[in-house]
């Protein structure tokens, strides 16, 4: 990306896929760095994504993505633009340490990413 955002390449062509590990590197593992991306981009600017990384497989993730899909035929360039826009302020702020990572106040049994309660470890927006 033109802002320096860290993703994975080649780009596929239904998802970008952001890499959370790179662009918050002081966020460890434990501390849910995709899953901590995924919220800034929903409070930021309403962009919704999905974390693939600790949250969903635990001590068995290799990366920490943030999967932001892309529909044929449902945006336009405006909003790919507004996306891009969002993931720059995101990008800002995790540079500059605003972005603090997750911990797990509660969890099911199985498929944990989906009902997980989780809270910030100090607040940053």
């Amino acid at each position: 990306m033109a802002a320096g955002v860290p993703i994975v390449k080649p780009v596929g062509g239904h998802a970008v896929y952001l890499d959370a590990a790179a662009l918050l590197p002081d966020i460890p593992r434990s501390e849910l760095p995709a899953q901590a991306l995924a919220v800034a981009l929903y409070v930021e600017g309403g962009v919704r994504g999905v974390e693939i990384g600790s949250l969903m497989f635990g001590d068995a993730a290799s990366m920490e993505l943030v999967r932001l899909a892309m529909p044929r035929r449902t945006y336009t360039q405006s909003h790919m633009d507004y996306v891009g826009e969002v993931i720059d302020r995101v990008a800002a702020k995790a540079r500059s340490g605003e972005i603090s990572g997750y911990r797990i106040v509660e969890q099911p049994s199985w498929l944990r990413h989906f009902t997980a309660k989780l809270e910030p470890l100090k607040p940053w927006l």
